[in-house]
């Protein structure tokens, strides 16, 4: 808490010690020029190192490793073979796209390690033979003697010899919300960081005062040098959806092996020409390859970005989209981001409040700005004058009425600033253990208000008043109580988080009573008993990232938010950084994969809604182009098995896949989010993106797509010949893909249940893709390319039934599995 050395034209007392650093006494002169040349060669210049950087054709080449890639690769390189250069070029650009995308995250550490080396000051006054000179930061040496003043970068980490109403700002190294006061007495070398008075810290700026200090660590020896080197030794951690993906392209590329080597053994044994078996092999390959899944994902994630951008969020880091949907946990700062991160008077305890704030406004050095909020000065001496001016007390009259005659400025050892005024009061405020022994009146109760507030979380000030003149004869006027408070919807966004089944984790540099009471007000902990595990205070970097990896040893999905230097690491370690964009620091920003640009914990919950939307939706697209690809691979190999002629050919193959796997299942993942995402239980980190229910769902919706073709198929055999057959079969199993994707909406809801019109984009895809397919059977080159002729319109009327009637199995099948469901509940247990 200081109350004194502001800024102002009114404090004639401290204008001279806060514009001007003061003369170091004794006999201190500082290091000689060859001393400290020695010493620069001893511990290195003073600046943030760079570790060792990966080769490029290294991070590079891993991009290129992953099962999904190589199957692509494959299926660009039998496109090729085909002839297909179109598909090539596209399954090409897709995995060069996404190896880039890769190689430059991997790039985001180096570039954070830089950010952190631009907070380091660029110049600093050092005291060397007796001589104040400016110099490089870089040139400063263990024993230099800084000169700091009000508005100075500290270029390095130092025991301070001198300090004049001290204050420094360290919010973006240790979370400290408001300035901290410093001082010469010595404290214990294991105190928090946070508590150590007598030390200033390199990155950090000083708010008021002078002061001399003895360097003793520069560059990565500092405590910043020391977040650096926590930040290179931290990792980013693969995301649950990368993982997910990277199984179940391992998966495809054995499964689809095994049956293009059934389908090549089939063909061989019943004797077609080599030729013929290794092109339907190949082109089975290619069908069985989702190729547009990469993309598809890319540009759901793309569609979440736009969504969250909407919601104060910017993502910087496209896999942070789907990530913070299944998180498990927030790890969240409270200044700032919970809170609004401004102090303002919370709690007024006296007889008479308008004379207890007019008390506490007379005797204030800050100043406020023209919209009577913000302001130059102490971050609680502002908040009193804002409450002052709410009842038309403004200071500047106070000033010009009832000017100054003496003024006793704070300091930590007095803990109270005193202003004797030309209306014959002395006004006094600080802590209560000093203020209170000075007063004859108006004690009573104090004490116990005192407790009740500070076990609120609040800072308290004790505000008296009395004649000039008269000592110990001051009247307790009374208390003012006063904390950042919470920013607007923040308690309910935290209730939300709790009804998603999200823990919420509270990480901030205050103090532990301080913490507590916030978190209580919040609802993140409702007894002293959750405190130890949700409410850490005072907490270090590596505090961070020990908590971090505690929640990630347990298997929950961790995001943590964060605005200063201290807090970079852990964002780093977490699944994802999120960081502040108001208030946040350049090194938080490039640690983290996405920024809040509110600074608002409430936009969290909102991306997590997203989040939790994009995941489902990149789900159903997933199961629907996997559907698609058994339905293909079922088609072609039940026909080798039982001896009929290939129902379809390679490039009919091929179509399929574009005109049925693009757009089509790009509408699925622009399906909006549904309304009742976070009243569900987070995912199971562990649970696969296609689990039981879904790789059932696959092979049913397959072999019915592909029991339905086939009909048709072999139907048509008997009556006519094999390429009306073949052309019938196409146009089915095209249809079918395509009406398919209504009933793809939901496994469990029909498509009129879902909503028909509340996915425009499917409705339109899907009549457009079926007039092309149409249209491909009535002009001569596309009848030419492919080998079919034109439609009939019963044959067209037939494939579109065909296809109508697989997905009205798949529904009437939705319908008839929930009743058994809610009859089975029904039933009472024996």
């Amino acid at each position: 808490m200081s109350t004194g050395g502001g800024r102002n034209m009114f404090s004639s007392i401290t204008t001279s010690v806060l514009t001007t650093p003061q003369p170091v006494k004794g006999t201190l002169t500082g290091l000689t020029h060859e001393g400290a040349a020695r010493r620069l060669a001893l511990h290195g210049p003073n600046k943030i190192q760079r570790e060792t950087e990966t080769p490029v054709w290294i991070a590079l080449s891993r991009q290129f490793s992953s099962p999904v890639v190589l199957l692509l690769v494959a299926a660009c390189a039998v496109s090729g073979a085909l002839g297909e250069v179109l598909d090539a070029v596209a399954i090409g650009g897709i995995v060069v796209l996404n190896g880039l995308v890769g190689f430059f995250q991997e790039h985001r550490a180096a570039r954070t390690i830089l950010a952190l080396r631009s907070l380091s000051a660029p110049r600093a006054r050092v005291f060397r033979e007796g001589r104040s000179v400016l110099l490089p930061s870089t040139e400063i040496v263990p024993g230099d003697l800084l000169l700091l003043k009000a508005g100075d970068i500290v270029a390095a980490d130092g025991r301070l010899l001198e300090a004049h109403l001290l204050s420094t700002n360290e919010a973006a190294l240790t979370g400290e919300s408001a300035p901290v006061e410093k001082s010469i007495e010595p404290v214990a070398s294991n105190a928090p960081l946070a508590e150590r008075r007598d030390s200033i810290f390199m990155g950090t700026s000083v708010f008021t005062g002078t002061a001399v200090a003895e360097v003793v660590a520069t560059g990565m020896k500092t405590e910043l040098g020391h977040i650096a080197h926590l930040l290179t030794t931290t990792q980013e951690t693969e995301t649950p959806l990368q993982r997910h993906l990277a199984h179940v392209g391992g998966m495809l590329l054995r499964v689809c092996l095994g049956v293009v080597g059934l389908v090549a053994m089939a063909g061989l044994l019943r004797g077609l020409p080599v030729f013929d078996v290794f092109m339907s092999a190949v082109s089975l390959a290619v069908a069985a390859v989702p190729e547009g899944l990469p993309a598809i994902v890319t540009i759901a994630l793309a569609i979440g970005v736009q969504r969250m951008a909407a919601k104060q969020v910017l993502i910087r880091r496209l896999p942070a989209v789907e990530t913070l949907g299944c998180a498990t946990v927030i790890c969240t700062d409270k200044t700032g981001t919970l809170t609004t991160g401004a102090m303002s008077v919370r709690e007024l305890w006296g007889k008479d409040e308008t004379q207890l704030l007019f008390a506490g406004a007379a005797c204030s050095d800050a100043e406020l700005g023209e919209d009577g909020r913000s302001g130059i000065g102490d971050p609680t001496e502002l908040a009193i004058l804002t409450a002052a001016a709410d009842r038309n007390i403004r200071r500047e009259e106070i000033e010009r009425e009832r000017p100054r005659v003496a003024v006793e400025p704070f300091d930590a050892k007095r803990k109270r600033m005193s202003v004797s005024r030309a209306d014959g009061f002395v006004y006094a405020k600080g802590a209560l253990e000093v203020i209170l022994p000075e007063c004859w009146r108006g004690t009573e109760g104090a004490a116990d208000m005192h407790w009740r507030m500070v076990e609120k979380g609040l800072r308290v000030l004790a505000v008296a008043r009395g004649e000039i003149g008269h000592k110990k004869e001051f009247e307790m006027l009374g208390l003012i109580g006063i904390s950042d408070p919470p920013r607007r919807g923040a308690i309910e966004a935290v209730a939300a988080a709790r009804s998603a089944g999200i823990k919420t984790v509270m990480i901030t540099g205050d103090h532990p009573v301080t913490a507590r009471a916030v978190a209580r007000e919040f609802g993140i902990i409702r007894s002293d008993a959750e405190a130890d595990q949700f409410v850490h205070a005072r907490a270090t970097p590596e505090d961070k990232i020990r908590i971090v990896r505690t929640w990630k040893g347990r298997g929950d999905i961790v995001a943590m938010t964060g605005d200063g230097v201290n807090d970079a690491p852990a964002l780093r370690e977490a699944h994802i950084g999120i960081a502040m964009g108001k208030t946040g620091t350049e090194v938080t920003r490039e640690a983290s994969d996405m920024v809040l640009t509110d600074d608002n914990f409430t936009s969290i919950i909102a991306a997590v809604k997203q989040g939790r939307g994009i995941f489902e939706n990149i789900r159903k697209s997933l199961v629907y182009l996997l559907a698609g690809n058994v339905g293909e691979l079922a088609v072609m190999l039940a026909a080798a098995v039982i001896g009929l002629p290939l129902p379809l050919l390679p490039l009919h193959l091929l179509w399929i896949n574009i005109v049925t796997d693009g757009l089509p299942a790009l509408a699925l993942a622009m399906d909006p989010t549904e309304d009742d995402v976070l009243r569900r239980p987070p995912r199971n980190p562990k649970e696969p993106i296609l689990g039981r229910p879904q790789w059932s769902y696959i092979l049913l919706t397959g072999l019915v797509e592909a029991a339905m073709t086939l009909g048709a198929f072999a139907w048509a055999l008997r009556f006519r010949n094999l390429p009306e057959a073949r052309n019938l079969a196409f146009s089915a199993l095209v249809f079918g893909e395509l009406f398919r994707t209504f009933a793809a909406r939901s496994m469990t809801r029909t498509f009129w249940e879902v909503g028909p019109f509340t996915n425009a984009r499917l409705l339109g895809v899907v009549m457009f893709s079926s007039m092309i397919q149409i249209g491909i059977h009535y002009i001569p080159a596309t009848q030419a390319l492919f080998q079919i002729g034109s439609l009939s319109l019963a044959d067209c009327i037939l494939s579109v039934v065909v296809g109508l009637s697989s997905v009205t199995f798949l529904e009437i099948q939705k319908l008839i599995r929930r009743r058994m469901g809610s009859r089975n509940k029904d039933t009472p247990r024996r």
